[in-house]
């Protein structure tokens, strides 16, 4: 199963990608994390993004889909895999449809977590206190707000992208963790 999670920042994706990880043995791949490593790393591209995202704006789709077509390509899916909040912007979306083309593959389904612009900053606040290693660098409000603007600009083309092509799924991401990751696996087997 090849799957999309979309929704705003601090909307769950990261948590709703592992649980699909701990109970369908799908493989997550979250830029986010891609690119937090490489930052931590202090690898080339980490140096290229890190003021970018502490910003709280989006790194070049030309980098981002590098990083996920290479990832892609190791090809260690055979259960499948979740993509958590990628693509991001149309372009994205476009770029990642040629890549699964040349690996002859498609997306099963997005799954969209709708969540209120409202109680995200209290979730970003509640991850932050909860990371062991500290807050992230784009886990405040002023950060928040510029990834909510971004969101709703450009990932939202990309979501409507996906509606087009019939994939799409909906699904109320303002519930508690377990109730979101059962109506989750309810639109799985749909499919």
């Amino acid at each position: 199963m090849r799957l999309i999670l979309l929704g705003p920042p601090g909307g769950g994706k990261g948590v709703q990608s592992q649980r699909l990880v701990d109970e369908r043995g799908l493989v997550q791949l979250s830029t986010g994390d891609m690119l937090r490593a490489a930052i931590e790393q202090g690898t080339e591209i980490g140096e290229q993004v890190k003021d970018i995202m502490a910003r709280g704006d989006l790194v070049s789709d030309d980098i981002v889909v590098g990083l996920v077509a290479n990832r892609i390509f190791e090809g260690d899916f055979a259960n499948g895999f979740v993509l958590d909040g990628f693509p991001r912007t149309l372009g994205q979306a476009e770029a990642l449809d040629e890549v699964l083309e040349l690996r002859k593959i498609g997306i099963d389904a997005v799954i969209a977590l709708n969540v209120d612009d409202s109680i995200l900053l209290d979730r970003i606040k509640k991850r932050a206190s909860e990371l062991a290693n500290g807050p992230r660098a784009d886990d405040n409000a002023e950060a928040l707000k510029k990834r909510l603007e971004v969101y709703h600009s450009q990932t939202r083309p990309a979501i409507a992208y996906y509606a087009d092509k019939g994939v799409l799924r909906t699904v109320d991401g303002m519930a508690d963790i377990d109730t979101v990751a059962a109506n989750i696996a309810a639109v799985l087997e749909t499919l």
